[in-house]
């Protein structure tokens, strides 16, 4: 069965039309630049564009970087501050003119790497982080998802930890991978004191590269795995929940 996920991200609104019995895109994604500044109005075109691109019909599932509740969304650290309080679902789907779920995108890109990928059949305590321009959380306690952590917002030595931890503050700061894994096992170890998770899965963009900076962190209790859906786990995911519509 195909369904369409839409991933909205601090840089990039991503979409594409999703098999979920093989938990993979069943077509090439579409990539457009988030729209700055991020307001809803300008991604909301930014997501009509990419379901326009593939004649989707169907429901539809999108994720967003920030808490969302009932398909408000409640904070947006790294978007248009015109989002907090968004009725995000209702103003999607007068837009498309179809049935929309809104959810947070760590969220989906968990759910999707517990059904399909890395986490597939693990029990316990699963951390899901997605690392790009913030540090996305999806908790998982024996399966079951706990939403909305955003534990990238921990503070870390006086900082948000994404501001010190993310992919972008390794590109901002032009970090070698070296340094920036020294960061990524201080936040791992501090996430690792609150929640003792049986194991750490890494997604977002960068886990394409994991063999770059994981078998540089050390003194982590935790299994430690990159994402298997890697980038495209939000997009599975949301699909998932719009298959649930």
């Amino acid at each position: 069965m195909n369904v369409f996920g839409v991933d909205i991200g601090g840089t990039g609104i991503k979409g594409a039309p999703v098999d979920l019995d093989r938990g993979d895109l069943a077509d090439e994604r579409l990539k457009i630049a988030t729209p700055q500044p991020a307001t809803p109005e300008a991604v909301i075109e930014g997501v009509h564009e990419v379901v326009q691109h593939f004649g989707h019909t169907g429901p539809l599932g999108v994720t967003f970087p920030g808490v969302v509740v009932d398909g408000v969304t409640r904070t947006a650290a790294n978007m248009d501050k015109g989002w907090v309080g968004c009725d995000a679902r209702k103003l999607l789907s007068e837009r498309l003119g179809l049935p929309v779920v809104v959810l947070n995108d760590a969220d989906a890109a968990g759910v999707a790497e517990m059904t399909f990928g890395a986490g597939r059949g693990r029990g316990g305590v699963v951390l899901m982080l997605t690392l790009g321009t913030g540090i996305g959380s999806a908790l998982f306690v024996d399966g079951h998802l706990v939403p909305n952590t955003e534990l990238g917002h921990l503070e870390l030595h006086g900082h948000d930890a994404e501001k010190r931890a993310s992919v972008k503050a390794r590109e901002d700061e032009d970090l070698s991978w070296e340094h920036w894994a020294h960061r990524l096992r201080k936040y791992l170890a501090h996430v690792e004191m609150l929640f003792s998770p049986n194991l750490f899965v890494i997604g977002g963009g960068v886990s394409r590269k994991a063999e770059k900076f994981l078998p540089l962190i050390q003194g982590i209790s935790a299994e430690i795995v990159p994402a298997e859906l890697q980038n495209s786990a939000g997009i599975v995911g949301a699909a998932m929940a719009a298959a649930a519509l």
